[in-house]
């Protein structure tokens, strides 16, 4: 099995590459951020349970995540892999997976981090703001989530060069572009 994850602050494209990455490869995408905004959608418990803390550029606490993505895993039982967009976010988030993955038999085989600078960040998310309408994407949020990546999703990079899991890649240029680096560098981890 193949099990990839996605870093990269808010609006640096690890949505789009994520899902080309599932298709290319033949991998479950799971996004946790577009699991909430489809139960914030239908109105579900959870959907009301997430929406304010979303709206706030805050995380959603670890538990509700791990139940998740536990139901996720086990929906796509006979999967080839998963790629992990928005997840692990802490270094407990991390150790999470692993556990989960681990009761599995499997582990996390590549970390990559799509590099983007806060100024970039900021100019595409406002400008997707306009284009969606999305209430999370306001100047004040987009600051929030920024502050928040960059002191608690940030240390992770360290757990995974710890492991050995670890590479960035340039988030600036053309999503194709991009999207070539990125298969260059899962290519050479495929088994």
């Amino acid at each position: 099995m193949f099990n990839f994850i996605l870093f990269g602050p808010p609006g640096s494209g690890k949505g789009t590459q994520s899902v080309k990455i599932a298709e290319k490869y033949n991998l479950v995408h799971i996004s946790t951020g577009d699991i909430f905004r489809k139960n914030i959608r239908e109105k579900s418990p959870l959907g009301i349970k997430v929406q304010s803390i979303i709206e706030k550029g805050e995380l959603v606490p670890d538990s509700l995540l791990i139940e998740i993505l536990e139901d996720a895993l086990q929906q796509h039982a006979k999967a080839k892999g998963f790629v992990f967009d928005g997840f692990p976010r802490t270094i407990q988030q991390a150790k999470d997976l692993d556990a989960m993955l681990a009761r599995r038999k499997e582990s996390v085989s590549l970390v990559l981090a799509l590099e983007v600078g806060d100024d970039e960040i900021l100019k595409r998310l406002l400008k997707r703001a306009e284009i969606e309408g999305r209430k999370d994407d306001t100047k004040e949020v987009i600051a929030n989530r920024i502050e928040v990546y960059n002191t608690q999703t940030q240390p992770l990079i360290n757990f995974y060069k710890d492991k050995k899991k670890f590479q960035s890649i340039d988030g600036l240029g053309g999503i194709d572009q991009i999207f070539t680096g990125i298969c260059k560098l899962i290519d050479q981890h495929i088994k």
